[in-house]
C-alpha cells in the first residue's frame, strides 16, 4: 500500500510553513518551506504566501491551515501575533478561493488546536486518557484541550490572569529571550502559571511544545508542578501535521 499523504500549513507570527505530510506515521513527507509573514500581515498577503508554499510542492489535494486566532466555522474572532484585520475574515473561504479549492476541502483551525492534535494522534497512547493540555510556548502560550482524546476547541489558556498580568506576558519564551532570564528563572514564571491552570482544570497531563520544547531537559526538571509535564514528541513540525490531520478528519467525518 502507498503512503496517505496530506497537506498542512501552519502560520505564525513570523514565519508560515508548509509541507506534505505522512498521515500514516505522523510525519513530515518531504523538507518543509517557511516563507517570512507578511509585514502587514494582512489576510490577503498571507494567503498570497500560502498559495506559494502550496504551488511549490504542486498539492492539488485538500489544505488544513493553522491561524493563532481563534476559529469558529472558519471565521477568525481573534487574532494574536497576526494583524487586527483578521478579526471577522472568513478564513477558509479566503483560502479556499485563493488555493481555488472546493471550500469543504479546506480546514482552518487554531494553531494550538493543531499542535494537539498531531500530538494526540501521533504520540504515547496512555497520553490520551483523562484531561490533557497542550501548551505552546513560544511567542504568546498556545493552548489545546483535550479529554480522554476528544478536542475542546478554541482555548486561551495563555490568557489566564497570573499575579495581575495576562500568563503569556509573563511566561512565553519570547519572555525568556526578551529578557534575558535564565532556564531556573523562567521555569519559575511557568510554574506559577501552569498552578494557576491546574487550580481550573485539573489536567491529568500536560504537553509541553513550541521550540523550548527542544531543550526540555533544561526547564522541564525545574518546574514545582503537581502534574506531570512531558515535552512534545513532533516539536515545531505539529502545527504542520495536525493541519493535515484535521482536514482528513473534515472529510471522513
Amino acid at each position: 500500500m502507498g503512503t496517505t499523504l496530506g497537506f498542512g500549513v501552519d502560520i505564525g507570527g513570523s514565519g508560515i510553513k508548509g509541507c506534505t505530510v505522512d498521515l500514516d506515521a505522523g510525519k513530515l513527507h518531504d523538507e518543509r518551506i517557511r516563507i517570512a509573514t507578511p509585514d502587514p500581515s494582512k489576510p490577503d498577503a498571507v494567503a498570497d504566501v500560502v498559495k506559494q508554499i502550496v504551488d511549490e510542492f504542486g498539492w492539488r489535494g485538500p489544505v488544513g491551515i493553522t491561524l493563532p486566532a481563534v476559529i469558529k466555522r472558519g471565521v477568525a474572532h481573534t487574532a494574536a501575533n497576526i494583524d487586527k484585520s483578521w478579526l471577522g475574515t472568513d478564513a477558509a473561504a479566503l483560502f479556499a478561493d485563493r488555493l481555488r479549492q472546493d471550500p469543504k476541502n479546506v480546514v482552518v483551525l487554531n494553531d494550538a488546536d493543531a499542535a494537539g492534535i498531531a500530538e494526540i494522534s501521533y504520540g504515547w497512547p496512555h497520553d490520551r486518557e483523562g484531561v490533557v493540555v497542550l501548551l505552546t510556548f513560544g511567542t504568546g502560550i498556545g493552548s489545546a484541550l483535550f479529554l480522554d482524546g476528544r478536542l475542546v476547541p478554541n482555548t486561551e489558556f495563555g490568557h489566564l490572569e497570573v499575579d495581575g498580568h495576562d500568563a503569556e506576558t509573563r511566561a512565553a519564551a519570547s519572555v525568556k529571550e526578551d529578557k534575558d532570564l535564565s532556564w531556573a528563572e523562567w521555569a519559575g514564571r511557568v510554574s506559577r502559571y501552569i498552578r494557576g491552570l491546574e487550580d481550573l482544570i485539573w489536567p491529568d497531563l500536560i504537553i509541553a511544545g513550541g521550540g523550548v520544547s527542544k531543550k526540555a531537559d533544561k526547564w522541564l526538571p525545574l518546574l514545582e508542578v503537581r502534574t506531570r509535564v512531558v515535552a512534545a514528541e513532533l516539536r515545531n513540525d505539529a502545527g504542520i501535521v495536525g493541519a493535515a490531520v484535521a482536514v482528513r478528519e473534515n472529510l471522513h467525518g
